[in-house]
C-alpha cells in the first residue's frame, strides 16, 4: 500500500494514523492496541474452550452493516498482498499452473484473477451481464 492512510488494522479497523504502530504481515495488519489486547488475553488464558464465531443470525442488522466495511477493508488488504506475491512469482517465471496448485485453484482461475489480461476479460464480461 502506498500510504499509511490506506492501511487499517485487520482486527479493529483503525487506520494507521489513529494508532501508535501497525505491524504488517503478508496481507494482514495489526495495531499496537490489538497486540496489547491479545497479550492480555494470552496472559489470562485459563485453558477454557475458545469462543466460536458469532451466530450471524442472532447479530442485529445494524451491527452486521457496521462490520461490512471493516471486513471488506481487510479483504482488500489481503487481496493486495496476494496480488503482490503472485506478481513476484510471475516475475520469477513461475507457471500459472504451479501458482494455482499452491492456492488449490486451477491454472485458468489464477490466470483470470491475477493476470492483467484475465482481469480485463473478466471485467468486460461482468459489465456486459449488468442491467
Amino acid at each position: 500500500m502506498s500510504s499509511d492512510e490506506h492501511v487499517h488494522c485487520s482486527f479493529c479497523g483503525k487506520a494507521a494514523p489513529e494508532v501508535r504502530k501497525i505491524i504488517m504481515g503478508p496481507g494482514i495488519y495489526i495495531c499496537d492496541e490489538c497486540v496489547a489486547l491479545c497479550v492480555e488475553i494470552l496472559r489470562a488464558d485459563d485453558g477454557a474452550s475458545r469462543p466460536a464465531l458469532p451466530d450471524w443470525s442472532e447479530v442485529p442488522t445494524e451491527e452486521l452493516l457496521t462490520r461490512l466495511p471493516r471486513i471488506a477493508r481487510v479483504q482488500d488488504q489481503v487481496d493486495e498482498g496476494l496480488r503482490g506475491l503472485v506478481e513476484e512469482l510471475r516475475r520469477r517465471d513461475v507457471p500459472w499452473a504451479t501458482i494455482g496448485g499452491a492456492l488449490g485453484l486451477s491454472r485458468q482461475t489464477v490466470w483470470e484473477r491475477f493476470s492483467s489480461r484475465g482481469r480485463e476479460l473478466r471485467g468486460a464480461s461482468e459489465a456486459g451481464g449488468r442491467q
